[in-house]
Order: structure tokens, then C-alpha cells, then sequence
């Protein structure tokens, strides 16, 4: 977590607000402004009293810096007003401590300690939030009150009685209309406070794959021992575990995060073996990896991966697709590492085409990045990369440009090149992919089907921080609509059916003139190979 003043939360009110400015009608524009928020509230599970991790409403976090559950901001904007030091108001509103709750729950700051740490001009308790209200409504009688949609399940309820008064009143305005895409519109570029958090969910998420890659090394090269005991007479210790499932592949990349003070991860980790790499959002991480039958004289991996002297099955060759990103004082890290299993901590031969040919449509993109160019032409740019190496590799057939057209790329690249990436993952939906958009080229090469799953439709724009996450699949469902193509070598297709997929994905800040990766985990072929097989 941050200390002190350090997160700009008066910055994003006062942004957000001069966002609202450009979009409200023109005989609201010269009323004051006021945001009035409910954060969230500590969820239980169901109808039980049983706690599940709390996480701040990301719009309210944006504008206040606090994650105290049940806490509300009220900020006032007064556009007339010629002192820029008086202009702007922000109030936040915690709740007291309850003396029942201390034997149960960490309490809520004092009223003292929270001066400490939100950067705000005021801060009260919820239960003098009516008179604040109230306050307002009389000094400034034609105020404009902007909340979030107040019906939607998706944002934290505003209590009924904090409205009713400003709804009732004739001089008033209310409205949930334009707040969510301002705060949307000023939240898709990022400031230094934020990619400083930024840097550090990858850096720590980094680390926590090349730790689930270097303890499958170790124990490709014998060096995960286990004492005596262990597993028998008492629980096996971390520096005993062997990686064989995919859970216990999720289980040392979440402990890695934790270990370095990262309290959630930023989305469900995606840990998928085998045929199910092919699926986009496999969030299960419960199946073991794929085994078979040891044959004689085969020590591809030196009985490491089974339990006992003498084992009776091999790990078969197969890649393990890790997609998972902690959070950092609400800020996602996202990526993806594909990386080899059996075979000696080695890809196959088949497995090696197709991660070199998503690593080159992922290079090949961050390369291009930099202000002004569309995402759209990024996503083009893969499926034109895809189809040359399907081309290289004898899985396509036929004339670039009619494959191109026709769309059956898409078989294998279903989803989108990338997203916006902040606070969530899929960030800020509504000014990532606007409605009115006027932005979009036109296409003249490729096929509709490539940008329909695509969650940024913009042109980049320095301090924008986008994912890059092409891949290729094997996907039974996905195949069957091209399986009378006359493009697709089927015989040759037969022989990949079987590896599932492969994605690479790096979060990358746009600059003044191209780009940076805040990714720092490796992934050429080379390293990749020498950190699973254990021989760094």
C-alpha cells in the first residue's frame, strides 16, 4: 500500500471534473459540479456473516485513495470561481469505529489518522454526510449532483436517503449520466503515481512466473528433494513441493505475489495444461498435467516429476499457458507465459513452431506501438504474421490475400491483439470502446471477424497502457468452422490439434515517441528452455 499523501487523488477529481466540462450540455456548464459516491462495503458470503475479501469500487478509489469499506465522497466543483485554491472541494466520509467491532475487525482509521492519508480537504464520518448534503444544497441552490448509475448492480448502492432530498428539490439537477464515461475517459491515461503502481504489480507478478518456472527446472534437473517424512510423517514444505497439477502451479505464483505484499490478484489466474491452453478463460486450474507410461530407457526427466525411486509413468510433452497478475494498491499487472513441461523442460518440435511464430506477432506489435496508431491496425498486423508463418509451416494453403480475406485466421486468433489496463484489467469499457466511434479505419485487407472480440478500438495515445497478447489455438470448437476450408492443410493440422495453445502477453506504457514494456519476465525460446529445464 501507499504511504502518506502520495496517491494524487485531488488530481483525478479535479481532471475528472474538467472531463465532465467537455461533455454536459451548455446550460449546465456554468452550475456547480458536485460527485457524490458511495464506496463498497465488505462483502459476506450469501446469507452467512462469513467475510470475503474486500476490494474497492475502482471509480472511488480513483478519486479518493481509500479503501475503507463504507465510506462516501462528496466533492464540489465551481467552474466560476476565479480562486483555483477554492474551486475544487473534496470530502470524504468514513465510518466511526464501532467498539463492538474491535474484537472482530481491524477498525476503520480515526478521523486524524485518515488526514494522514487521503488526499482530500476534508474528512468527516458517514453519519455527518446528510448535513454535508444538506449544507450544499443550501449555498449552492442550482448545483449539479452526478453519480454513477444509481440502478445498476454493477457499482455500490447509493442510500436512498442521500438522494431523496436533491431529487426533490426544484432548483437541483440529478443525474447519473455522465459521470461513468468522464471518469472512464480521464482513467484511460495514466499519471506517473499510477505507473509507478503499475511497474510494480508487473514487477512483482514477473517474478512470480519465472518462480513457477524455475521450480519446474529444479525438479526436471532431481533438485527438489524431500526430507525425511516428508509426505508421510508430516506435511511436505515449500522447498519440497513438486509442480505436477495445474493448482500447484496456481498455488506457488499466488504465494510468490503474497510473499511481496500483493493482497488480491488482479483476475482469476488462468493455469492451463495440455489441450486446455486452448481455452481463453480456463479459470478451473484443477486438472494434473498429462502423464503416460515410462518406456524403457526413457529418463527425459530423470524420475524427477514422480513421487518414489522408481516411477512408473513420464511426463508427457505438453506447454503450460499461465495467465495471471497480481494487483498493487489497486493497480493490474496481466500476463501470460506459455512455457514447456516434460520433454526435459524442452518445447517439442510442433510446440517451438507455434510459440516462435505468437512470439513474433507479439515483438513485432510492441515494436510498432506509439502514439497515433490505431489499435485496429495492430490487430491486423497479427492475423497478416499468422497467416505468412501458417504459410511458412505448410498449415495454410493458397494465396496470402484470400486467406487474409477470408477470415478463417480467426479459427486460431479469436480474441483481441489487447486491452486497456489500469485499475482492471479489462479497463475502462466505455471510452476503451466507445459507442460513437469515429476512430476505426476502414479495412480493406483483412475480415470483420478479426476485430469483434476486440476491447480497445482507439488510437494510442502517450500514457495509455495497453496489453499485447496475441496467441494461436487448437481448439476443437473453434476448428470446426474450418474444416472444409480449402486453405487449411488438414492432414498437416491433425498433427498440432493436440498442444492446445500458446499466448504471450506483456504490459506496455505508451511514451512521447513509442513505447515501454513494464513486463520483466523473459520469453524467448532460449531462456525460456534453459530456466524449465533447469540449466539456470
Amino acid at each position: 500500500m501507499m504511504s502518506g499523501l502520495t496517491y494524487c487523488a485531488r488530481a483525478h477529481v479535479q481532471r475528472t471534473f474538467e472531463q465532465l466540462m467537455n461533455v454536459l450540455p451548455a446550460q449546465l456548464t456554468d452550475k456547480p459540479q458536485v460527485i457524490l459516491l458511495a464506496g463498497g462495503n465488505t462483502p459476506f458470503r450469501n446469507d452467512t456473516d462469513r467475510e470475503l475479501p474486500f476490494r474497492q469500487e475502482s471509480n472511488f478509489y480513483y478519486l479518493t485513495g481509500c479503501s475503507v469499506p463504507g465510506s462516501f465522497l462528496l466533492a464540489l466543483y465551481q467552474p466560476a470561481q476565479t480562486n483555483a485554491s477554492t474551486r475544487l472541494s473534496i470530502k470524504l466520509s468514513i465510518p466511526e469505529i464501532e467498539v463492538a467491532d474491535l474484537m472482530w475487525s481491524v477498525p476503520p482509521p480515526t478521523i486524524e489518522e485518515a488526514k494522514q492519508l487521503f488526499d482530500v480537504t476534508d474528512i468527516a464520518y458517514s453519519s455527518e454526510l446528510q448535513s454535508a448534503i444538506d449544507s450544499l444544497l443550501g449555498s449552492h441552490p442550482e448545483a449539479v449532483f452526478h453519480t454513477l448509475p444509481r440502478n445498476s448492480p454493477l457499482f455500490p448502492v447509493l442510500p436512498e436517503e442521500y438522494m431523496a432530498t436533491i431529487v426533490a428539490s426544484e432548483t437541483h439537477t440529478a443525474t447519473d449520466a455522465y459521470l461513468l464515461s468522464s471518469i472512464h475517459r480521464t482513467r484511460l491515461i495514466k499519471d506517473e503515481n499510477e505507473i509507478t503502481m503499475l511497474r510494480r504489480a508487473n514487477d512483482i507478478s514477473s517474478r512470480a512466473h519465472e518462480t513457477v518456472m524455475r521450480v519446474l527446472g529444479k525438479a526436471v534437473q532431481g533438485k527438489i528433494l524431500q526430507g525425511k517424512g516428508a509426505g508421510i510423517d508430516r506435511p511436505l514444505l515449500p522447498g519440497e513441493w513438486l509442480i505436477e497439477k495445474e493448482a500447484e502451479a496456481e498455488a506457488i505464483f499466488v504465494a510468490s505475489c503474497r510473499r511481496e505484499g500483493a493482497v488480491h490478484q488482479a483476475y482469476l489466474p488462468i493455469v492451463a495444461a495440455s489441450k486446455r491452453a486452448a481455452t481463453l478463460h480456463y479459470c478451473c486450474n484443477d486438472r494434473d498435467f498429462t502423464w503416460g507410461p515410462v518406456k524403457p530407457h526413457d529418463h527425459l526427466n530423470h524420475g524427477a516429476l514422480a513421487h518414489g525411486p522408481a516411477p512408473e509413468r513420464h511426463l508427457e510433452s505438453q506447454v503450460l499457458l499461465i495467465d495471471a497478475g497480481c494487483e498493487w494498491d489497486c493497480y493490474s499487472a496481466d500476463i501470460t507465459r506459455t512455457m514447456p513441461v516434460g520433454n526435459g523442460g524442452k518445447f517439442t518440435e510442433k510446440s517451438k513452431q507455434i510459440y516462435s511464430l505468437v512470439l513474433e506477432m507479439q515483438q513485432k506489435s510492441i515494436k510498432t506501438l506509439r502514439p497515433g496508431v490505431h489499435w485496429d491496425t495492430i490487430q491486423l498486423l497479427c492475423h497478416q504474421i499468422l497467416v505468412e508463418g501458417f504459410l511458412g509451416l505448410g498449415l495454410f494453403k493458397g494465396p496470402k490475400d484470400e486467406i487474409l480475406r477470408s477470415g478463417i485466421s480467426s479459427a486460431f486468433f479469436p480474441h483481441g491483439v489487447g486491452h486497456s489496463l489500469g485499475m482492471d484489467v479489462h479497463d475502462v469499457p466505455s471510452a476503451s470502446k466507445p459507442v460513437d466511434n469515429t476512430t476505426i479505419p476502414q479495412d480493406n485487407v483483412g475480415h470483420p471477424s478479426f476485430y469483434t472480440y476486440l476491447r480497445l478500438r482507439l488510437p494510442l495515445a502517450e500514457g495509455m497502457v495497453v496489453t499485447v497478447e496475441p496467441g494461436i489455438y487448437f481448439h476443437e470448437h473453434l476448428l470446426k468452422a474450418v474444416e472444409d476450408s480449402e486453405y487449411v492443410n488438414h492432414d498437416l493440422l491433425k498433427e498440432y490439434r493436440e498442444m492446445g495453445g500458446v499466448r504471450i502477453e506483456d504490459d506496455v506504457l505508451i511514451t512521447s515517441d513509442g513505447c515501454e514494456n513494464l513486463t520483466k519476465v523473459r520469453s524467448d525460446v532460449e531462456w525460456l528452455e534453459l530456466v524449465c529445464s533447469g540449466d539456470i
